[in-house]
């Protein structure tokens, strides 16, 4: 009896080892199967790219890129801002992958004056910047002591009092200064006043100025055309190329090179031209 006893518990233990191993061997069947569909899912996956952007028109230049991106895998999103500070900092801080609304000599001080590590990847187009009327319909009808708004950021206003100074309203002590502040003028026949405003809002103050010197993606956003309504514009040979920019060392990001193919791209050279009709000019 002890002999029968003793055999069926050894069958027991016998079958019940079986079943472990059974039941490992099943398991690693499943993580493997398990890993190989997640492989498989990763190779397909779509690329989410966030670029912050001015509405008009970093956004609208860039809407033309999110079906050529999407061919690619990767989804373009767009977010607008209407200040020139929170799309750096975004991208600064990881909020954004990368930014579309600023000129290189702005990009610049912004790093040196904010500590930031942002750089460009690409010129794009160049805005003219241009003299609006206010209060006064033409240059040559500007009274003594006429009020000019102009923008209050350290880059633009320069860029705003080189464009006065090239009209011969007013003489810089450097004219290759693009900095310059209006303690850099040192003859002002007309003994101009000058309001350092914030840009986005030029456009909304004309009715309280004599003039105004706009960017023009603020003149646009405004429904001003650069081509026709301002009294004076810059030159197309501008220093101030829009440029698309992200963190250092996102140079190389695959996502954002083939944005910058996109922004190249003969389609989107022929939009920027067609849509805009000469108030924003590619600099590819």
């Amino acid at each position: 009896m002890k002999k029968k006893l003793l055999a069926l518990l050894l069958g027991l233990t016998l079958c019940l080892s079986l079943a472990a191993c059974g039941g490992d061997s099943a398991a690693d069947s499943g993580a493997a199967d398990t890993g190989a569909a997640e492989e498989g899912g990763d190779s397909g996956e779509t690329v989410t790219l966030t670029v912050a952007a001015s509405p008009t028109p970093h956004a609208v230049i860039l809407e033309q890129c999110v079906p050529i991106l999407a061919e690619q895998g990767i989804d373009l999103v767009i977010n607008q801002y209407s200040d020139y500070v929170v799309p750096n900092t975004a991208v600064e801080d990881g909020d954004e992958d990368a930014n579309y609304f600023q000129h290189l000599p702005y990009l610049e001080e912004f790093n040196e004056t904010r500590g930031t590590h942002l750089v460009s990847v690409a010129g794009v187009h160049i805005e003219p910047m241009g003299i609006y009327a206010g209060r006064v319909e033409s240059l040559e009808d500007l009274p003594d002591g006429a009020v000019i708004g102009i923008p209050n950021d350290p880059t633009n206003e320069g860029r705003a009092l080189l464009l006065l100074e090239a009209q011969g309203l007013i003489t810089l002590d450097d004219s290759s200064n693009l900095s310059a502040t209006p303690n850099n003028i040192v003859d002002n026949p007309k003994n101009l006043q000058f309001e350092e405003i914030e840009a986005q809002t030029l456009p909304s103050s004309r009715p309280d100025l004599d003039l105004a010197v706009i960017n023009s993606n603020y003149a646009l956003g405004a429904g001003l055309n650069p081509t026709t309504d301002a009294l004076a514009i810059e030159s197309s040979d501008s220093p101030y190329v829009n440029v698309l920019v992200v963190k250092e060392g996102n140079e190389d990001n695959a996502a954002v090179q083939a944005l910058v193919e996109a922004l190249h791209s003969d389609t989107i050279r022929d939009f920027i031209t067609e849509e805009f009709d000469g108030a924003v000019v590619p600099a590819f």
